[in-house]
């Protein structure tokens, strides 16, 4: 269980961590943000594919990864439909925790939910390797997005410690859900097959909906496509020392 919370803190804390560098700049360069947010993706395809998936079928069956990897897809989309993802780096000038900027607040604390779930379904599988690798996937697509959502917020004319309360709260319910997968999972053995695999669709569908378009937007697709190789081999390389 430490090891569980320990895990779960620090890829939700990694929001936190991608917001350090806007204590030295407020802006960061259409480029740079594709190729993290690039990289990211990389990851979580190869945490998804090479881990989750495989030990969900392990653990219950093809089956159970089937219908856990719909109803995560499933869950995500309505997420995605009910509350639009905003590409909050391009916008400033709003007001102090304008209406806008409280509805991107509250996506984040919503989008974090099934991030912190797929963390805990991670670490209760049989499998001790796989939690740290999916909490290392999700801190890695954590960190851009806690450095786009507080450059957002100093955009939008909030200091620089609200700011930093703001990504720590977001990444806080993702400490919280990541709990609520892990003793669920924990407690009913037959749900770790279909969390592994709910896990994996809902980071599949993160990739491919929002990490992958935002990543090849602005005209650096060929530095974002090479950052999202390098992504997926870290992966796999930490995977093989990981066991």
């Amino acid at each position: 269980m430490e090891t569980a919370l320990l895990g779960s803190f620090l890829a939700a804390m990694s929001t936190v961590l991608g917001a350090v560098p806007l204590l030295f700049v407020r802006t960061l360069s259409e480029k740079w943000k594709d190729i993290l947010i690039a990289f990211a993706a990389g990851i979580m395809v190869s945490a998804s594919t090479f881990g989750l998936m495989p030990q969900a079928i392990e653990e219950s069956g093809v089956l159970a990864l089937t219908i856990g990897f719909l109803i995560g897809i499933a869950l995500l989309d309505q997420i995605e439909h009910n509350i639009p993802h905003i590409d909050v780096e391009n916008d400033s000038g709003i007001g102090q925790f304008s209406a806008k900027s409280l509805l991107v607040i509250i996506a984040l604390f919503i989008h974090n939910i099934p991030e912190g779930l797929s963390t805990g379904f991670s670490y209760a599988s049989s499998n001790e390797s796989l939690g740290p690798l999916v909490a290392i996937s999700i801190g890695a697509q954590n960190m851009p997005e806690g450095l786009i959502l507080a450059v957002f917020l100093i955009n939008s004319n909030v200091s620089k410690a609200k700011a930093f309360l703001v990504v720590a709260a977001t990444a806080f319910m993702e400490v919280i859900s990541a709990f609520i997968g892990y003793f669920a999972a924990s407690s009913i053995e037959t749900l770790v097959g279909y969390g592994l695999a709910f896990a994996s669709g809902a980071m599949m569908f993160i990739v491919y909906k929002e990490l992958i378009p935002e990543s090849h937007g602005h005209g650096y697709e060929r530095p974002s496509t090479y950052s999202f190789i390098a992504g997926l081999l870290v992966m796999v390389y930490i995977s093989f020392w990981f066991g």
